[in-house]
């Protein structure tokens, strides 16, 4: 009995030793196997990427990847990316995505051709940017909630909004009302997580809108667990620091604004119901409403930007549930100060950083960043929209997307706060 107990301990205590030597390989030297970098050395060339239909099984994760799913595979069972891609029901490709007037009105798209030319300053630009970023996370003047907290501390659910893209070693942040349905596009392109009748799309546009955001279609952080299991934290850490990462900004106001617009002046069955009801019930004063969205509007029953704010600034609103992505704080979606980004785009330049970050991914001659989206809710809107919105309420507003403002470099609207 003693030399098989013997034999289980020494087998045990070898394993556990091989799987410490193999992480600590991967966290040092591995990533002399796959197309990484990190925020210090820009993108390497690329491999030629995988063709279809030469009989080849295209897989879709790095290295690492295979190499720990074949280490917990008796821990989970889980199907690679490839055959999720085979199970995709097919879809038929299109032209420009049909939106109705009123829609194109709203969220203000503009399809036509546009050739941004890159700034001639634009990498002092984006230096410029990052070292602001860098500057008030470590500054203690701005404080705000989870600054402090190390990237450990972020619960998994927290890190639904980074988007891996494994082929090209990329790390998308996606900022809802900040072009995000195309940065989606163009990571789907990239990492062919969706086909077309057995095809990747290669078109970012042929992708519908519904499977875009389709929370299946994207490989995400919080995706990990369900994968790695306890490897799932060190991997994501080892991909932050040799992926690229980026996200796009907009000016906090002008952001609510617009989610204002796309979310309550559309009918929107699911935000009637969600949000808009209880509005028009809490700040309104209204006890009767329509069970549908169609109903209220033909009722001339709509919140009012003041009752979004209301709702906003409502201490209750939080204890309920979390803000909506809508109108949450990037702050809270990206986590800047936990996660060093190597660019910080922005919607008020978006051709001209589009153009500059597919070149540094050195992906500009296999994909383009789809026609300009010319948002019309502009900033030189604010004055109008908040006209009737108490001053107090504004600066309560500000304080509550101060952050937003400060660590991404937009300027307190002083003309709004009365300063």
């Amino acid at each position: 009995m003693t030399k098989p107990r013997l034999f289980r301990l020494w087998l045990a205590l070898g394993s556990v030793l091989m799987v410490l030597l193999i992480i600590v390989y991967w966290d040092n030297v591995g990533t002399a196997h796959f197309y990484l970098h990190t925020s210090l050395s820009r993108p390497h060339a690329l491999a030629p990427l995988p063709t279809t239909g030469q009989g080849e099984d295209t897989e879709f994760t790095s290295d690492v990847d295979e190499f720990l799913d074949k280490l917990l595979s008796s821990g989970a069972k889980q199907s690679d990316l490839s055959k999720k891609k085979t199970e995709q029901p097919l879809v038929l490709a299109s032209s420009k995505p049909a939106l109705s007037r009123m829609e194109e009105s709203v969220r203000g798209y503009d399809w036509s051709p546009q050739n941004a030319q890159q700034r001639p300053d634009a990498g002092r630009q984006q230096a410029e940017r990052r070292r602001m970023l860098r500057h008030f996370c470590a500054n203690s003047s701005l404080a705000f909630p989870t600054k402090e907290r190390s990237f450990d501390d972020i619960p998994n659910y927290e890190l639904n909004h980074l988007i891996v893209d494994d082929r090209h070693g990329v790390i998308y942040c996606y900022v809802p009302k900040v072009a995000c349905t195309n940065w989606k596009r163009v990571m789907i392109v990239l990492s062919e997580s969706l086909l077309d009748r057995g095809a990747p799309y290669r078109d970012p546009l042929d992708i519908p809108r519904e499977r875009v955001h389709n929370s299946s279609t994207h490989l995400t952080f919080n995706k990990f667990w369900r994968r790695y299991g306890r490897f799932s934290r060190h991997l994501m850490k080892i991909k932050l620091k040799k992926y690229t990462k980026f996200l796009f900004v907009r000016d906090p106001f002008v952001r609510l604004i617009s989610a204002f617009r796309s979310k309550f002046e559309l009918e929107n069955e699911e935000f009637y119901r969600k949000f808009a009801a209880p509005m028009l019930r809490l700040y309104a004063n209204l006890t009767s409403l329509p069970t549908s969205v169609s109903e209220a509007f033909s009722a001339g029953l709509k919140v009012t930007f003041a009752n979004f704010i209301q709702y906003l600034l409502d201490p209750h609103t939080e204890k309920l549930a979390p803000f909506n992505e809508h109108w949450r704080q990037v702050y809270r979606l990206c986590h800047p100060c936990q996660i060093d980004y190597d660019f910080v785009g922005k919607l008020e330049t978006l051709d001209e950083d589009a153009a500059q970050l597919l070149q540094l991914l050195k992906v500009d001659a296999q994909v383009h960043f789809p026609p300009s989206y010319r948002n019309r809710t502009a900033s030189s809107w604010e004055e109008d929209w908040f006209a009737k919105i108490p001053l107090a309420w504004r600066r309560q507003l500000y304080k509550l997307y101060e952050a937003d403002f400060v660590l991404f470099g937009y300027p307190k609207p002083e003309h709004l706060l009365g300063d």
